[in-house]
């Protein structure tokens, strides 16, 4: 019998979890089956996207490489999560479990392995396990775990530390990953643009196949689990009673963290900072005649850079309702953006056009004024200070969306435009935000390009004749 159970766990990571104790969810056994998949070649590319407290990292980052090193002599094992301190706690876990497993997987950890981030077996594999950011030079991994790399939400809404963590996992991670390794990366969904975001984004661009496993706390249609629409994970009362748990953070949480976090959905369906329902849909038969129009842009200064050059036109009327007339939008070197800001002026002939001042005004303000003395077509062109950050800047035209007040058009551009609104603060891109806030600015501030002129005081109906009255005195 303990044969049979030493050559079972060795054969099915099913089977090792179950002699550590744990009885796998149908979640979990998705996951053991994907992680399966990896070991044995079937795929080299694993993301893993689930809410925290299902137990993601008891498979992933304490199981699997202990079970794996187990099973392939001579390999080395890579993990890493948001803080050195976290990353030597699973070490120290997964050094422990193989030691105290050594007579069931038929391998034990080194006597002279003393450091629970970096150690030995007697099959001759290595494990490493450091914080993200850190250097990984002289280590060379045939698998790489990357589990939770930002360590807050904060963290992840940050673009310097995203930018920093993808630099990291570029040039010290992969780098440090064999030919052919294999590959897990498991983390919430904060940010779009978050390693996951930027991973999938990168095997897609290259053509790479790769397994992507995506469990929500609250099932939605097509559920891998095969739960119906409402359903909790692991709902069982009698049990773990996690479905409890996540009842009760609904509850707790506001839309957007629980999108995040717990459907591994970073902007929620109808959106956080700004709603779905806010903006009004109109045909082109709709639009109000009586309109003052104003055009606003968000400049990027490198030319088919990450960055987007946003080009928008609005139109104000008397009621002070924003509609979006025109636009336009590219990853193009300055001369191509200025022209199509210039080919927008001569259309629609704006009072005013708005861009932020700082450095952006230096480098784009001579360019566009020579521009438009070469093409004759000239705008008053008026530079906004940069203040506080992009929220506290949106807030104006966030107001007026929320009163109804900011209308769309009914196209697939419009569309486009409400999706990138209401997935922000925590969308990839948030250019259209910039240009929008540059006009509720711009209303809020009561700045002089476009405040109305104040209407003339009315006039009585006998005004003329009351006058003639006053003027008797001059035949007195």
């Amino acid at each position: 019998m303990a044969l049979l159970q030493r050559r079972q766990a060795r054969r099915s990571l099913t089977e090792f979890a179950i002699s550590q104790g744990l009885e796998p969810a149908p979640h979990h056994q998705l996951l053991i089956d994907e992680l399966e998949r990896l070991e044995h070649g079937e795929n080299d590319f694993l993301l893993v996207e689930m809410p925290p407290g299902s137990a993601k990292s008891t498979y992933v980052n304490w199981l699997f490489p202990a079970w794996h090193v187990a099973r392939n002599k001579g390999t080395n094992v890579l993990t890493a999560s948001h803080s050195s301190e976290l990353a030597e706690r699973w070490g120290r876990r997964t050094r422990n479990l193989l030691q105290a497993s050594s007579n069931l997987l038929a391998v034990s950890v080194s006597a002279d392995s003393g450091a629970a981030y970096r150690w030995a077996t007697t099959a001759g594999c290595e494990y490493y396990a450091v914080g993200v950011g850190v250097g990984i030079m002289g280590f060379r991994a045939d698998l790489g775990i990357i589990d939770d790399p930002f360590g807050s939400r904060e963290d992840a809404e940050s673009k310097r530390i995203r930018d920093k963590i993808w630099e990291w996992y570029v040039n010290d991670f992969s780098s440090r990953l064999k030919p052919g390794a294999k590959r897990v990366i498991m983390h919430q969904r904060f940010h779009e643009d978050d390693l996951a975001g930027r991973v999938a984004k990168q095997m897609e661009a290259l053509g790479r196949p790769y397994r992507r496993l995506k469990i929500r706390a609250e099932a939605v249609e097509d559920d891998p689990l095969g739960r119906k629409p409402g359903e909790f994970l692991w709902d069982d009362p009698t049990g773990y009673d996690y479905g409890r748990f996540l009842r009760d953070r609904k509850l707790e949480s506001d839309a957007r963290t629980w999108s995040a976090l717990y459907q591994q959905r970073p902007a929620p369906e109808d959106g956080d900072f700004f709603k779905r329902s806010w903006f009004d849909r109109y045909a082109a038969e709709d639009k109000p005649k009586l309109l003052s129009v104003y055009g606003t842009s968000d400049y990027a200064v490198t030319g088919g850079g990450g960055d987007r050059t946003i080009h928008r036109v609005w139109g104000v009327d008397p009621k002070g309702h924003i509609w979006l007339l025109d636009g336009w939008k590219g990853q193009q070197t300055t001369d191509v953006w200025i022209d199509r800001q210039i080919d927008l002026i001569r259309d629609h002939k704006p009072f005013a056009w708005f861009g932020e001042s700082g450095v952006i005004q230096k480098a784009i303000e001579p360019f566009l004024n020579r521009r438009m003395q070469e093409r004759k077509t000239y705008c008053r062109v008026e530079w906004l200070p940069s203040i506080h950050d992009k929220p506290t800047r949106a807030r104006g035209f966030q107001a007026r969306a929320a009163m109804g007040m900011v209308h769309i058009p009914d196209t697939i551009e419009g569309s486009d435009w409400v999706d990138e609104m209401i997935r922000f603060p925590t969308g990839k891109y948030d250019d259209d935000v910039d240009c929008a806030s540059l006009l509720g600015r711009a209303i809020d501030e009561a700045h002089p390009a476009i405040v109305p002129d104040k209407p003339k005081e009315e006039r009585p109906a006998d005004y003329g004749s009351r006058r003639q009255d006053d003027n008797d005195w001059k035949s007195a």
